[in-house]
């Protein structure tokens, strides 16, 4: 899966509007720490429930970034954990360090 995070969607709804790409990475950068926090406490403690609901948050970050295939591997992933199955997890968790690597770039 090589994809690269990046903000065009973002510089596409913003516009011209500075301020508002400003806000929106702003949010993202606060938010996307705390969900991976709490998706891998959950995972720590079986919560596989909650967990899919904390995946289901994050995958739309990576909508957001451009990526389009870690999308698709969320949803499933999603799914999975829904029905009891972690098995993803090491895979995503490398999304989500990629992600958070480039976040403390922009």
């Amino acid at each position: 899966m090589i994809e690269t995070p990046n903000l065009n969607y973002i510089k596409e709804l913003a516009g011209e509007d500075i301020e508002f790409e400003k806000k929106f990475i702003h949010i993202i950068k606060k938010e996307f720490p705390e969900e991976v926090d709490t998706y891998l406490e959950q995972i720590q403690t079986n919560e596989l429930l909650m967990a899919a609901e904390t995946v289901h948050k994050l995958k739309h970050k990576f909508n957001i970034l451009g990526l389009e295939k870690a999308y698709g591997y969320a949803v499933t992933y999603e799914e999975d954990l829904r029905e009891g199955n972690n098995k993803m997890d090491m895979d995503f968790r490398s999304i989500l360090q990629k992600i958070t690597k480039y976040l403390t770039t922009i």
